[in-house]
This record gives C-alpha cells, sequence and structure tokens, in this order.
C-alpha cells in the first residue's frame, strides 16, 4: 500500500541571507507534483507534465533508434549537416552575445550583487568549487580533443585550403597557412582555445548565473523556468514554463549522451593500443555499460560523496598527466607557446568569431557550429550544477572564475598536449601521431613520451571519471528540473535519469555513429540557443532589480 508524501518546503534552497529583491508568487515547489513514497520499492516525486512528456519521448526515442537503427544513420547524418551548415551563423552569433555579456557584467556595478544575498557565504572551498566546475564542464571534450584537434588544425592550416569545381572541401580554418610552419601552428592554436575557452564558458556562465539569481537572490524555484519569470510572470509556472524545462531535458540528455559515446570510444581505443581489447562496436557499447553503472553508483552516493571526491581525484590525476607533459615534453616550447598561443587567440579572435562573409564553411559549420550546439546542449546542467556549488560569490567573482580561469586551463592543456603532438611531427618526423585516429591520437602521442604504459593508463581512467562526474552532476539536475525544482528528489529518479543518459548513448552509436551523437546535440542545442538569449535579457533585468546593498561583503562573527 502506497500514501502520498506530504508537500512541503525544499530546505535545499536556502533562503536570501539578507536584503534582496524577492519575486512574491503564489507558486509553491512541488504544487504540480505527484509524489508517492512505498517503503523499500517505490518512490517519486515528480512534476506531472515536464517528467511525463520528457521520459517518455526519451524512452520512445531510445526504442525507436534501436529498432531502425540501420534505417535511421543517414538520417541523422543529413540532420546534422542541414543545421550547421544552414544554421553555423546563428550559432556564431549567439556565443557572441553571451560572451560580450559576461565581460560587460564583470565590469559593471552589478558585478558587487552577492548571490545568496550580502551576507551569504560560500558552500564550498574555492579549490572543491573550481574542481566541480571544470570536471563536470569539459573533461571527456579536453581527453578527446586535446591532441587531435590541435593536430588536425596545423595539417589543415599548413596544407591550406584545397577546391574541388569551385567549393573549398577542406578543414583549414581561415585561409590557413600554406607552407609556413609557425603560422600554421599559431593558427592552429588559435582555432583551437578559440572552440575551448571564452564562448563556452560563457554559454555555461549565463544559465547558471541566471539560475543562481533567481532562486538564491529571488526565492524562486532552481530550475530553468525561474529564470523566465520577467517575461512571462506567474504564466512561467503554465505551459511556457513547461516547454522551457522539458527543452533543459532532452538538450541535457542528448549533450550527456554525445560526450558519453565519444568518451567510450577513446577508452575503447586506449584499451586497444594498451592491451590489444578489441576496439569494436560491442566493446565501446559494454564500455558505456560500465561506466553509465559506475555513474549510477555514484549518483546513490550523492553530491558530497560522490561528485565532490570524485572531481578532486579527477582534477589530481589531470594535473599530474598536464605536469608531465609539460617536463618531459618539449618544455620550454609548451611555456613559451602558452603566451605566444594566448597572444594568436587575440590576433585571430575577430575572423575566428565572425559569422557572416567567411568561406571556411566546412571549419566554420564542421567545427564551431557543431561546438557552440554542443556546449549550448550542456548548458542546462551544467549551468545548474554550478548555480548548486555557488551560492555566496560575487557575479564578479563567479564570472572571473567560471570564465577566466578555466579557459587558461584549457589553453595550458591544449597547448602542452596539442603543442608537444604538432612538435612530434614537424620537428620529429612522426607520421605515426599524425596518421591515427583521433580517438587514438592522445595515446600516439604519449607512446614517444617516457611511462608510456602508466600515462596511457591515466588517460583511461580520466576519460571515464569524467563521464562519471558529468553523468552524475547531470542526473543530479536533469530530476531537479523535472521534479519542479525540488533539489532533494528520490535517488531512484537520478537512477532512472542516469541509465537512460546510457541507453540514448547506445542507441545512438548503434543508430549512426558519431554523426548520430552530434545530429542530436546539434538538434537540442538550436532551439535552446533561443532561450539562452532570452535568459541572457532575464538576468541583467533580474541584476538591476536588486538592491544596491547587495554589493556588500557578508558580515563576519
Amino acid at each position: 500500500m502506497s500514501d502520498p508524501v506530504a508537500s512541503e518546503p525544499d530546505e535545499a534552497v536556502p533562503a536570501p541571507e539578507g536584503r534582496t529583491q524577492i519575486i512574491e508568487t503564489d507558486y509553491e515547489i512541488g504544487q504540480d507534483n505527484t509524489s508517492y513514497r512505498r517503503r523499500f520499492v517505490l518512490e517519486f516525486d515528480i512534476h506531472n507534465v515536464v517528467f511525463t512528456v520528457s521520459a517518455l519521448g526519451i524512452v520512445a526515442f531510445t526504442f525507436l533508434t534501436l529498432i531502425f537503427q540501420t534505417t535511421l544513420g543517414p538520417v541523422f547524418v543529413a540532420v546534422r549537416d542541414a543545421l550547421t551548415s544552414n544554421l553555423a551563423w546563428f550559432f556564431l552569433l549567439a556565443g557572441n552575445i553571451l560572451v560580450l555579456a559576461c565581460i560587460l557584467l564583470i565590469f559593471l556595478p552589478l558585478g558587487r550583487v552577492r548571490l545568496g544575498g550580502p551576507e551569504a557565504t560560500p558552500d564550498y572551498s574555492r579549490m572543491s568549487w573550481f574542481s566541480m566546475l571544470f570536471a563536470a564542464g569539459m573533461g571527456i571534450g579536453l581527453m578527446f580533443y586535446g591532441v587531435s584537434e590541435p593536430l588536425g588544425n596545423y595539417t589543415a592550416a599548413f596544407g591550406g585550403p584545397v577546391f574541388e569545381d569551385g567549393v573549398r572541401t577542406d578543414w583549414a580554418p581561415l585561409n590557413g597557412a600554406v607552407g609556413d610552419t609557425e603560422g600554421a601552428r599559431r593558427l592552429a592554436m588559435a582555432a583551437t582555445i578559440f572552440h575551448w575557452s571564452l564562448h563556452p564558458w560563457a554559454i555555461y556562465a549565463v544559465v547558471a548565473l541566471s539560475l543562481a539569481l533567481f532562486a538564491y537572490n529571488k526565492g524562486l524555484p532552481l530550475t530553468l523556468r525561474s529564470i523566465f519569470y520577467p517575461i512571462f510572470g506567474e504564466r512561467v509556472w503554465g505551459w511556457p514554463g513547461h516547454i522551457i524545462d522539458i527543452l533543459a531535458v532532452f538538450a541535457t540528455i542528448f549533450g550527456l549522451s554525445t560526450s558519453l559515446g565519444i568518451g567510450a570510444q577513446q577508452a575503447g581505443a586506449g584499451l586497444n593500443f594498451l592491451f590489444g581489447l578489441p576496439a569494436s562496436l560491442g566493446m565501446i557499447v559494454f564500455l558505456v555499460i560500465i561506466i553509465t553503472g559506475i555513474a549510477i553508483a555514484s549518483v546513490v552516493a550523492g553530491m558530497d560523496k560522490g561528485v565532490k571526491r570524485l572531481s578532486e581525484i579527477n582534477m589530481m590525476l589531470a594535473l599530474l598527466l598536464l605536469v608531465f607533459v609539460i617536463l618531459v615534453g618539449p618544455t620550454m616550447q609548451i611555456l613559451r607557446g602558452f603566451f605566444l598561443n594566448l597572444g594568436a587567440y587575440v590576433q585571430y579572435l575577430p575572423a575566428l568569431s565572425n559569422p557572416f562573409g567567411r568561406d571556411d564553411d566546412n571549419f566554420r559549420q564542421g567545427w564551431t557550429a557543431f561546438y557552440w550546439a554542443w556546449w549550448i546542449s550542456w548548458s542546462p546542467f551544467v549551468g545548474m550544477f554550478i548555480a548548486r556549488v555557488s551560492r555566496g560569490r560575487t557575479v564578479r567573482e563567479f564570472l572571473i572564475a567560471v570564465l577566466l580561469i578555466p579557459s587558461l586551463v584549457s589553453t595550458l592543456w591544449m597547448t602542452a598536449l596539442g603543442g608537444t603532438a604538432i612538435s612530434q611531427v614537424v620537428n620529429e618526423g612522426l607520421s605515426s601521431v599524425q596518421d591515427a585516429a583521433l580517438e587514438i591520437q592522445l595515446f600516439e602521442m604519449l607512446a614517444h613520451l617516457p611511462l608510456t604504459q602508466i600515462t596511457s593508463l591515466i588517460g583511461i581512467i580520466l576519460v571515464i571519471v569524467f563521464f562519471v562526474t558529468s553523468s552524475d552532476s547531470g542526473s543530479l539536475v536533469i530530476d531537479t528540473i523535472a521534479a519542479g525544482g525540488k533539489v532533494n528528489a528520490p535517488t531512484p529518479q537520478r537512477v532512472f535519469w542516469a541509465s537512460f543518459e546510457g541507453l540514448v548513448a547506445i542507441a545512438l552509436m548503434l543508430g549512426g555513429g558519431l554523426a548520430a551523437l552530434q545530429a542530436m546535440a546539434v538538434s537540442t542545442g538550436f532551439p535552446f540557443a533561443i532561450v539562452l538569449l532570452g535568459a541572457t535579457y532575464c538576468l541583467f533585468k533580474g541584476l538591476m532589480d536588486e538592491p544596491r546593498a547587495a554589493s556588500g561583503k557578508p558580515k563576519t562573527a
């Protein structure tokens, strides 16, 4: 026999500390939820519309993709190509707007507003805070593309543009640097840093800052719809809000599934490289199942025991690998290249971020537009996760940490790993690194450094644990959205979402491989880009409504 769970305030979202501009609303967290608890068997607390539509949609998509996998493969490729070719300008323009908005807030007086109220104090130390936001943000991507993208960009730039029947067919950024080793290196690293620094973190920052402001300062539920109260008012608790939250669930599921598929490919390639295990589709599916199982165990352990500990362990391993490559690789070239690459990034930033009038369509559409869509599809999950661990920070402190510090770390990472690979090709003539498949290039680069077996194993562990932390965080976030803003919803619901992240990844891998993964990330990224632009307007309006007293430092005893 089951009985309803009593409706009560969600104590995990604390009230503002000090004077803030509370939004008065009749909405109560969980008022549209169905909640039941049956001892030892079943427990759930779900938003009737958001959970039902999202869950049924994900389940239906998964099974239809598995049933018609041979038919849907070409469809996924066509969808990806159509969206990136026709909407590249929109993705680039939206990304530029978000970067400018973040930079503006750093320098405006609005940057002194404190998330949670003028007397709020941070819930986590700086080190724990940074570890969690960075590990959740783009760990798998840095592992997969840390070598392959700089090296691929260098090869394309050095060779210059290739035309067939007057149509450019290569992937060289801008107009390349034909036959110019140093010029191609600078352009390659600038293009890589462009994809991994300010723009993606600005996308995350806008979502995170908006969520934190409207939850911790305005007193609204910690869910995407709350951001849009300045536009919709009380209607945000109806269908306009339902649609926003459902889009956020779909974007997060497909963004995470894309990362899981890419991570499993690289882990499989690494196991094949180290131990000769077959890098077959069956092995990749098996790895997805194993990684998903670990993620589920982390979900059950909870935020502090699961995500926090894994994030800190993974950051230490990543730092260890980074320092190792710097010390045993071309050390002086890496250290000097860090500053030179930042200079190249600044130099080429206007051209790389220009949405119009370019002729490098393959690079702009196949690389940049996909990346921007991927980051946008991740933004509901990463943004809400960062919001949950950022209470007590000022807007300026928040943006400097979330926007600038990860950008610098990503630049150092790409300079160390990618720069070493380029040096191996240019200075040592190691064609095996250049000719290897994308997922194996990291291990080929490490093969020409000392302690190959150990460093490659660390690389595999990093790929797996980076996804576990992402899946764990993502499941918490999806469940918060699908539970109407409750951040302490029952654990079985988070297990459900973590399980389907793995199932969706398996379905997409069987139904079209990497192209299918990319297609769904782009498909959900486009509508959510429109949501992000609306959120930017609401963020500024919400900050301007905050009393200036909120700019003070928290009081100490």
